[in-house]
Protein backbone atom coordinates (compact mmCIF):
# COMPACT_ATOMS: atom_id res chain seq x y z
CA UNK A 1 0.00 0.00 0.00
CA UNK A 2 1.20 3.47 -0.92
CA UNK A 3 0.12 6.71 0.70
CA UNK A 4 0.63 9.90 -1.29
CA UNK A 5 0.54 13.65 -0.72
CA UNK A 6 1.60 16.74 -2.66
CA UNK A 7 3.36 19.91 -1.50
CA UNK A 8 4.08 23.07 -3.46
CA UNK A 9 5.46 26.59 -3.33
CA UNK A 10 5.51 29.66 -5.55
CA UNK A 11 8.32 31.25 -3.52
CA UNK A 12 11.25 31.32 -5.93
CA UNK A 13 13.57 33.96 -4.54
CA UNK A 14 13.54 33.22 -0.79
CA UNK A 15 14.82 29.67 -0.17
CA UNK A 16 14.31 29.88 3.61
CA UNK A 17 10.70 30.97 3.23
CA UNK A 18 10.07 28.25 0.62
CA UNK A 19 11.47 25.58 2.95
CA UNK A 20 9.27 26.85 5.78
CA UNK A 21 6.21 26.74 3.50
CA UNK A 22 6.92 23.15 2.41
CA UNK A 23 7.56 22.01 5.98
CA UNK A 24 4.28 23.55 7.14
CA UNK A 25 2.40 21.54 4.49
CA UNK A 26 4.20 18.35 5.53
CA UNK A 27 3.23 18.88 9.18
CA UNK A 28 -0.43 18.94 8.16
CA UNK A 29 -0.01 15.71 6.17
CA UNK A 30 -0.45 12.10 7.30
CA UNK A 31 3.23 11.53 8.09
CA UNK A 32 5.81 9.22 6.56
CA UNK A 33 5.83 5.44 6.57
CA UNK A 34 8.94 3.20 6.42
CA UNK A 35 9.98 4.06 2.83
CA UNK A 36 9.52 7.43 1.15
CA UNK A 37 10.49 9.14 -2.11
CA UNK A 38 9.56 12.39 -3.83
CA UNK A 39 8.84 13.16 -7.50
CA UNK A 40 9.57 16.82 -8.24
CA UNK A 41 8.53 19.19 -11.03
CA UNK A 42 9.49 22.85 -11.05
CA UNK A 43 10.15 25.92 -13.14
CA UNK A 44 13.85 26.30 -13.93
CA UNK A 45 14.08 29.51 -11.89
CA UNK A 46 13.79 27.38 -8.74
CA UNK A 47 17.03 25.57 -9.51
CA UNK A 48 18.89 28.67 -10.70
CA UNK A 49 17.91 30.49 -7.49
CA UNK A 50 19.01 27.59 -5.27
CA UNK A 51 15.50 27.22 -3.87
CA UNK A 52 14.96 23.68 -5.15
CA UNK A 53 18.27 22.64 -3.60
CA UNK A 54 17.32 24.13 -0.23
CA UNK A 55 13.91 22.47 -0.23
CA UNK A 56 15.25 19.04 -1.18
CA UNK A 57 18.04 19.30 1.41
CA UNK A 58 15.38 19.83 4.08
CA UNK A 59 13.57 16.59 3.21
CA UNK A 60 14.43 13.23 4.83
CA UNK A 61 14.11 11.33 1.53
CA UNK A 62 15.42 11.37 -2.05
CA UNK A 63 13.71 13.39 -4.76
CA UNK A 64 13.93 13.06 -8.55
CA UNK A 65 12.17 14.75 -11.43
CA UNK A 66 12.52 17.43 -14.08
CA UNK A 67 11.99 21.03 -15.03
CA UNK A 68 8.50 21.60 -16.44
CA UNK A 69 6.77 24.57 -18.04
CA UNK A 70 3.44 23.95 -16.25
CA UNK A 71 2.56 21.87 -13.20
CA UNK A 72 -0.64 21.20 -11.30
CA UNK A 73 -1.84 19.41 -8.19
CA UNK A 74 -5.28 19.26 -6.63
CA UNK A 75 -4.44 22.42 -4.67
CA UNK A 76 -2.44 24.45 -7.19
CA UNK A 77 -1.44 25.05 -10.78
CA UNK A 78 0.90 27.43 -12.51
CA UNK A 79 4.11 28.06 -14.42
CA UNK A 80 6.30 29.61 -11.69
CA UNK A 81 5.75 26.70 -9.34
CA UNK A 82 7.60 23.90 -7.56
CA UNK A 83 5.63 20.76 -6.72
CA UNK A 84 6.59 17.47 -5.10
CA UNK A 85 4.53 14.29 -5.16
CA UNK A 86 5.53 12.26 -2.09
CA UNK A 87 5.08 8.49 -2.08
CA UNK A 88 5.40 6.70 1.27
CA UNK A 89 4.86 3.03 2.10
CA UNK A 90 5.62 0.21 4.52
CA UNK A 91 5.58 -2.50 1.87
CA UNK A 92 7.04 -0.75 -1.20
CA UNK A 93 10.76 0.00 -1.33
CA UNK A 94 12.16 2.87 -3.42
CA UNK A 95 15.73 2.90 -4.76
CA UNK A 96 17.02 6.03 -6.51
CA UNK A 97 20.09 6.53 -8.67
CA UNK A 98 21.63 9.09 -11.01
CA UNK A 99 23.61 8.22 -14.15
CA UNK A 100 26.86 9.64 -15.42
CA UNK A 101 26.70 11.85 -18.53
CA UNK A 102 24.39 10.68 -21.32
CA UNK A 103 26.33 12.56 -23.99
CA UNK A 104 29.01 9.99 -24.82
CA UNK A 105 27.46 6.52 -24.31
CA UNK A 106 23.98 6.90 -22.85
CA UNK A 107 23.30 3.16 -22.87
CA UNK A 108 26.39 2.38 -20.82
CA UNK A 109 25.63 5.22 -18.39
CA UNK A 110 22.08 3.98 -17.79
CA UNK A 111 23.09 0.33 -17.45
CA UNK A 112 25.86 1.08 -14.97
CA UNK A 113 23.57 3.20 -12.79
CA UNK A 114 20.74 0.68 -12.87
CA UNK A 115 23.05 -2.22 -12.01
CA UNK A 116 24.49 -0.25 -9.11
CA UNK A 117 21.17 -0.17 -7.22
CA UNK A 118 19.00 -2.98 -8.58
CA UNK A 119 20.93 -5.89 -7.07
CA UNK A 120 19.80 -7.98 -10.03
CA UNK A 121 16.18 -7.89 -8.83
CA UNK A 122 13.47 -6.86 -11.30
CA UNK A 123 11.48 -3.83 -10.12
CA UNK A 124 7.70 -3.69 -10.23
CA UNK A 125 7.95 -0.17 -11.70
CA UNK A 126 10.66 2.25 -12.84
CA UNK A 127 10.20 6.02 -12.86
CA UNK A 128 12.54 7.72 -15.35
CA UNK A 129 13.56 11.38 -15.56
CA UNK A 130 15.93 12.85 -18.15
CA UNK A 131 16.91 16.20 -19.66
CA UNK A 132 15.97 17.14 -23.21
CA UNK A 133 18.98 16.45 -25.43
CA UNK A 134 18.53 17.00 -29.16
CA UNK A 135 21.39 14.60 -29.99
CA UNK A 136 19.81 11.66 -28.14
CA UNK A 137 16.60 9.76 -28.82
CA UNK A 138 14.25 8.97 -25.98
CA UNK A 139 13.62 5.61 -27.65
CA UNK A 140 17.25 4.73 -27.01
CA UNK A 141 16.79 5.37 -23.29
CA UNK A 142 13.63 3.26 -23.18
CA UNK A 143 15.17 0.36 -25.10
CA UNK A 144 18.12 0.17 -22.70
CA UNK A 145 15.94 0.32 -19.58
CA UNK A 146 13.58 -2.32 -20.94
CA UNK A 147 16.47 -4.65 -21.74
CA UNK A 148 18.44 -4.34 -18.52
CA UNK A 149 15.35 -4.53 -16.30
CA UNK A 150 13.90 -7.60 -17.97
CA UNK A 151 10.90 -5.69 -19.27
CA UNK A 152 9.85 -3.86 -16.10
CA UNK A 153 7.20 -1.19 -16.79
CA UNK A 154 8.83 2.21 -17.22
CA UNK A 155 7.08 5.56 -16.79
CA UNK A 156 8.56 9.04 -16.93
CA UNK A 157 9.37 12.23 -18.74
CA UNK A 158 11.96 14.39 -20.44
CA UNK A 159 12.35 17.93 -19.15
CA UNK A 160 10.79 20.90 -20.90
CA UNK A 161 11.02 24.60 -20.15
CA UNK A 162 9.40 27.79 -21.44
CA UNK A 163 12.47 29.27 -23.14
CA UNK A 164 12.50 29.68 -26.93
CA UNK A 165 15.43 27.28 -27.39
CA UNK A 166 14.80 24.85 -24.48
CA UNK A 167 18.15 25.75 -22.94
CA UNK A 168 17.07 25.20 -19.30
CA UNK A 169 15.72 21.64 -19.62
CA UNK A 170 17.28 20.08 -16.53
CA UNK A 171 16.81 16.82 -14.73
CA UNK A 172 16.60 17.48 -10.99
CA UNK A 173 17.96 15.00 -8.43
CA UNK A 174 18.01 15.81 -4.70
CA UNK A 175 17.86 19.48 -5.58
CA UNK A 176 20.85 19.47 -7.95
CA UNK A 177 20.15 20.13 -11.63
CA UNK A 178 21.80 18.41 -14.58
CA UNK A 179 21.71 19.01 -18.34
CA UNK A 180 23.13 15.60 -19.30
CA UNK A 181 22.11 12.98 -16.71
CA UNK A 182 19.15 10.72 -16.00
CA UNK A 183 17.68 9.71 -12.66
CA UNK A 184 15.71 6.57 -11.90
CA UNK A 185 13.38 5.51 -9.10
CA UNK A 186 13.11 1.72 -8.84
CA UNK A 187 10.01 0.51 -7.00
CA UNK A 188 9.85 -2.94 -5.36
CA UNK A 189 7.06 -4.66 -3.47
CA UNK A 190 3.31 -4.29 -3.19
CA UNK A 191 2.59 -1.94 -6.09
CA UNK A 192 0.24 -2.54 -9.02
CA UNK A 193 0.54 0.36 -11.50
CA UNK A 194 -2.02 1.05 -14.22
CA UNK A 195 -1.05 3.04 -17.32
CA UNK A 196 -3.17 5.11 -19.67
CA UNK A 197 -2.21 7.21 -22.69
CA UNK A 198 -3.81 9.18 -25.49
CA UNK A 199 -2.44 11.17 -28.40
CA UNK A 200 -4.90 12.01 -31.17
CA UNK A 201 -8.36 10.87 -32.27
CA UNK A 202 -8.43 8.47 -35.21
CA UNK A 203 -10.59 10.81 -37.27
CA UNK A 204 -7.79 13.41 -37.07
CA UNK A 205 -5.41 11.24 -39.12
CA UNK A 206 -4.90 12.18 -42.76
CA UNK A 207 -5.74 9.44 -45.25
CA UNK A 208 -2.19 9.37 -46.63
CA UNK A 209 -0.28 6.49 -45.04
CA UNK A 210 3.38 6.05 -46.00
CA UNK A 211 5.88 3.24 -45.47
CA UNK A 212 9.19 4.23 -43.89
CA UNK A 213 11.77 2.79 -46.27
CA UNK A 214 14.98 4.47 -45.06
CA UNK A 215 15.90 5.87 -41.66
CA UNK A 216 18.73 6.05 -39.18
CA UNK A 217 17.58 6.27 -35.59
CA UNK A 218 15.56 9.48 -35.29
CA UNK A 219 16.52 10.64 -38.82
CA UNK A 220 13.82 9.91 -41.41
CA UNK A 221 15.30 9.76 -44.92
CA UNK A 222 12.77 8.12 -47.24
CA UNK A 223 9.13 7.09 -47.31
CA UNK A 224 7.62 4.92 -50.02
CA UNK A 225 11.10 4.70 -51.56
CA UNK A 226 11.28 8.45 -52.18
CA UNK A 227 13.00 11.33 -50.29
CA UNK A 228 10.97 12.50 -47.33
CA UNK A 229 10.93 16.09 -48.65
CA UNK A 230 8.90 14.84 -51.64
CA UNK A 231 6.38 13.40 -49.18
CA UNK A 232 6.08 16.80 -47.52
CA UNK A 233 5.79 18.47 -50.92
CA UNK A 234 2.92 16.19 -51.95
CA UNK A 235 1.10 17.16 -48.75
CA UNK A 236 1.70 20.88 -49.29
CA UNK A 237 4.02 21.06 -46.28
CA UNK A 238 7.27 22.12 -47.93
CA UNK A 239 7.37 25.58 -46.33
CA UNK A 240 6.37 24.31 -42.90
CA UNK A 241 8.99 21.56 -42.98
CA UNK A 242 11.75 24.12 -43.53
CA UNK A 243 11.10 25.85 -40.18
CA UNK A 244 12.09 24.14 -36.93
CA UNK A 245 9.15 22.98 -34.80
CA UNK A 246 6.66 24.49 -37.27
CA UNK A 247 4.81 21.17 -37.57
CA UNK A 248 4.21 20.43 -33.88
CA UNK A 249 0.47 20.48 -34.59
CA UNK A 250 0.96 17.76 -37.23
CA UNK A 251 2.12 14.69 -35.28
CA UNK A 252 3.60 11.66 -36.97
CA UNK A 253 1.73 8.54 -35.86
CA UNK A 254 3.75 5.32 -36.22
CA UNK A 255 2.25 1.87 -36.63
CA UNK A 256 5.02 -0.60 -35.79
CA UNK A 257 3.05 -3.45 -37.36
CA UNK A 258 3.35 -5.61 -34.24
CA UNK A 259 -0.17 -5.24 -32.89
CA UNK A 260 0.74 -2.54 -30.35
CA UNK A 261 -0.99 0.87 -30.39
CA UNK A 262 0.34 3.59 -32.67
CA UNK A 263 2.92 5.92 -31.14
CA UNK A 264 3.20 9.65 -31.78
CA UNK A 265 6.45 11.39 -32.75
CA UNK A 266 7.24 15.06 -33.33
CA UNK A 267 8.95 16.39 -36.48
CA UNK A 268 11.64 18.86 -35.39
CA UNK A 269 13.11 20.06 -38.68
CA UNK A 270 15.26 19.21 -41.71
CA UNK A 271 19.01 18.64 -41.55
CA UNK A 272 21.51 19.72 -44.22
CA UNK A 273 20.77 16.59 -46.26
CA UNK A 274 17.02 17.43 -46.24
CA UNK A 275 16.31 14.46 -44.00
CA UNK A 276 13.67 14.83 -41.30
CA UNK A 277 14.91 15.09 -37.71
CA UNK A 278 12.32 13.60 -35.37
CA UNK A 279 12.02 13.48 -31.58
CA UNK A 280 12.13 9.70 -31.54
CA UNK A 281 13.24 6.67 -33.51
CA UNK A 282 11.56 6.14 -36.90
CA UNK A 283 12.00 2.38 -37.59
CA UNK A 284 12.16 1.17 -41.17
CA UNK A 285 9.13 -0.91 -42.07
CA UNK A 286 6.80 1.13 -39.88
CA UNK A 287 3.78 2.84 -41.36
CA UNK A 288 3.59 6.60 -40.91
CA UNK A 289 0.43 8.68 -40.68
CA UNK A 290 0.20 12.44 -40.21
CA UNK A 291 -2.43 13.82 -37.89
CA UNK A 292 -3.93 17.26 -37.41
CA UNK A 293 -3.72 18.42 -33.81
CA UNK A 294 -6.00 21.14 -32.37
CA UNK A 295 -7.27 22.42 -29.04
CA UNK A 296 -10.57 20.61 -29.32
CA UNK A 297 -8.95 17.24 -29.81
CA UNK A 298 -6.44 17.82 -27.00
CA UNK A 299 -9.29 18.39 -24.57
CA UNK A 300 -11.41 15.59 -26.01
CA UNK A 301 -8.68 12.95 -25.75
CA UNK A 302 -7.54 14.08 -22.29
CA UNK A 303 -11.09 14.13 -20.96
CA UNK A 304 -11.82 10.65 -22.27
CA UNK A 305 -8.55 9.34 -20.86
CA UNK A 306 -8.92 10.57 -17.29
CA UNK A 307 -12.58 9.53 -17.28
CA UNK A 308 -11.66 6.00 -18.36
CA UNK A 309 -8.85 5.75 -15.81
CA UNK A 310 -11.03 6.84 -12.90
CA UNK A 311 -13.75 4.37 -13.90
CA UNK A 312 -11.40 1.42 -14.25
CA UNK A 313 -8.99 1.80 -11.32
CA UNK A 314 -10.69 0.99 -8.05
CA UNK A 315 -9.80 3.22 -5.07
CA UNK A 316 -6.59 4.73 -6.53
CA UNK A 317 -3.94 6.09 -4.15
CA UNK A 318 -2.21 8.47 -6.55
CA UNK A 319 -2.20 9.83 -10.11
CA UNK A 320 0.99 10.95 -11.85
CA UNK A 321 0.52 12.44 -15.31
CA UNK A 322 2.66 14.04 -18.00
CA UNK A 323 1.43 15.78 -21.15
CA UNK A 324 3.56 16.73 -24.14
CA UNK A 325 4.44 20.39 -24.55
CA UNK A 326 3.07 20.19 -28.10
CA UNK A 327 -0.40 19.66 -26.60
CA UNK A 328 0.07 22.85 -24.60
CA UNK A 329 1.09 24.71 -27.78
CA UNK A 330 -2.19 23.68 -29.38
CA UNK A 331 -4.14 25.36 -26.56
CA UNK A 332 -3.05 28.83 -27.65
CA UNK A 333 -3.65 31.45 -24.96
CA UNK A 334 -5.74 29.04 -22.88
CA UNK A 335 -2.59 27.61 -21.30
CA UNK A 336 -4.21 25.74 -18.42
CA UNK A 337 -7.20 24.29 -20.29
CA UNK A 338 -5.91 20.71 -20.25
CA UNK A 339 -4.80 20.64 -16.62
CA UNK A 340 -8.05 22.41 -15.64
CA UNK A 341 -10.02 19.65 -17.31
CA UNK A 342 -8.02 16.83 -15.71
CA UNK A 343 -8.09 18.44 -12.27
CA UNK A 344 -11.84 18.90 -12.62
CA UNK A 345 -12.32 15.21 -13.34
CA UNK A 346 -10.14 14.20 -10.37
CA UNK A 347 -12.09 16.65 -8.19
CA UNK A 348 -9.57 16.45 -5.36
CA UNK A 349 -10.41 12.82 -4.65
CA UNK A 350 -6.92 11.42 -5.38
CA UNK A 351 -3.49 13.01 -4.72
CA UNK A 352 -2.16 14.00 -8.15
CA UNK A 353 0.74 15.66 -9.90
CA UNK A 354 0.38 16.76 -13.53
CA UNK A 355 3.18 18.36 -15.54
CA UNK A 356 4.12 19.17 -19.10
CA UNK A 357 6.84 17.13 -20.78
CA UNK A 358 9.47 17.19 -23.50
CA UNK A 359 8.83 13.49 -24.25
CA UNK A 360 6.74 10.87 -22.51
CA UNK A 361 7.75 7.35 -21.42
CA UNK A 362 4.91 4.89 -20.86
CA UNK A 363 4.12 1.23 -21.59
CA UNK A 364 1.69 0.48 -24.40
CA UNK A 365 1.15 -3.12 -23.34
CA UNK A 366 1.87 -5.20 -20.23
CA UNK A 367 1.61 -8.92 -19.60
CA UNK A 368 2.74 -11.14 -16.74
CA UNK A 369 6.27 -11.43 -18.12
CA UNK A 370 7.18 -7.99 -19.45
CA UNK A 371 6.02 -4.54 -20.51
CA UNK A 372 6.34 -3.05 -23.98
CA UNK A 373 7.67 0.40 -23.07
CA UNK A 374 7.57 3.20 -25.63
CA UNK A 375 8.79 6.78 -25.97
CA UNK A 376 6.02 9.15 -27.05
CA UNK A 377 5.43 12.72 -28.23
CA UNK A 378 2.13 14.65 -28.49
CA UNK A 379 0.79 12.33 -25.80
CA UNK A 380 -0.76 12.53 -22.35
CA UNK A 381 0.25 9.63 -20.09
CA UNK A 382 -1.04 8.58 -16.67
CA UNK A 383 0.33 6.22 -14.03
CA UNK A 384 -2.23 5.29 -11.38
CA UNK A 385 -1.92 2.94 -8.41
Amino acid sequence: MIRALTVFTENIDDPAAAVEEIQAQLEKGPGFLKNTVGIIACHYEFVLAGTAKAICASLPFDTAGTISSVQATNESQGTLLLTILILTSDDVEFKTVITSSLRTDSGKAIEEAYTRVSGGEKPALIFTFAPFLLENSGDGYVDVISRISGGAPCFGTLAVDDTSDFRECYMVYNGEHYRDRMSLILCYGNINPHFYLAAISEDKLLDRAALITSSQGHILKEVNGRPVVEFFENLGLTKASETSYAMTSLPFMLDYGDGTPMVSKVFIGLNEQKHAICAGTMPEGSTLYIGVFDKGDVLLTSGKLIGQALREVESPSVILGYSCISRSMSLGSDLFAEVDLVRGEIAGKVPALLAYSGGEICPTRINAAFAINRFHNNTIILCIF
